[in-house]
């Protein structure tokens, strides 16, 4: 089973190749340049250097979303593209379970965080249970950072963060934290294509996947531009009535 896996929900490219549980290639970058940029360059580099047959993949996944809007568009229309010209399925990964994966086996309540700006983020909570299965406690959502915090605080449970919103909440979190809580450090606290992919095998397995023509990204809401839109039809309905 050869996976090729993609992950542009938030500020990281990262490009991967897993073939029976084992990690050949992984490519990521955090680093300014647009994904429209690096995500087919990227894959045509770790192709070449691990001497892979572009056609010899039996799926794709791809971090499905919530994220960047434009990231997870340019994700989306490439894995579409990839799995037409290919015939192959695409597994869709939802984003914060994949960030999950990152610290795999770890005791302590998961909780992800990735900045939705306007003091919210997009967060789920997860655990690995005793067979080493990852289990959703509360799916993903859009959320207050504040409410986030409250929810914590009142389980009480050891609790580690990852994602690109511990960059802007580490300050309110120590602050408000008051269950145990730690980051998980720079190697693991963000996007990866290799944890996409690890998701991306347990869910073929169980036969979660489809054809790329259905696939579309998981938004969770409205995008800055289609908000405004909507605000401003309102006023203007309110100003007729």
């Amino acid at each position: 089973m050869k996976i090729l896996a993609f992950d542009s929900s938030g500020l990281v490219a990262s490009v991967a190749i897993v073939e029976n549980n084992n990690l050949i290639a992984e490519y990521t970058t955090n680093y300014k340049k647009t994904h429209s940029q690096t995500l087919l360059p990227m894959l045509e580099e770790i192709v070449k250097m691990t001497e892979t047959d572009k056609e010899s993949f039996d799926a794709l996944a791809v971090a499905a979303g919530p994220g960047s809007f434009t990231g997870l568009r340019i994700g989306s229309a490439t894995v579409k593209g990839l799995a037409l010209a290919w015939n192959i399925p695409v597994i869709a990964v939802p984003t914060l379970e994949g960030l999950a994966y990152n610290v795999w086996g770890t005791d302590r309540l998961i909780c992800p965080i990735m900045d939705a700006r306007r003091k919210q983020v997009y967060t789920g909570l997860y655990s690995f249970n005793s067979d080493d299965r990852l289990e959703t406690i509360m799916d993903q959502t859009p959320m207050d950072i504040a409410d986030l915090i409250d929810q914590l605080n009142e389980r009480g449970e050891k609790v580690i963060f990852v994602g690109d919103g511990i960059d802007v909440y580490a300050d309110v979190l120590k602050e408000k934290m008051t269950a145990d809580y730690a980051f998980a450090p720079a190697h693991m606290n963000k996007q990866r294509a290799g944890s996409v992919a690890a998701a991306a095998q347990v869910r073929y397995a169980a036969g979660q996947y489809e054809e790329g023509d259905t696939f579309a990204p998981e938004y969770l809401r409205q995008s800055q531009a289609e908000r405004e839109r909507a605000e401003k039809a309102k006023l203007e309905n309110d100003g007729h009535e």
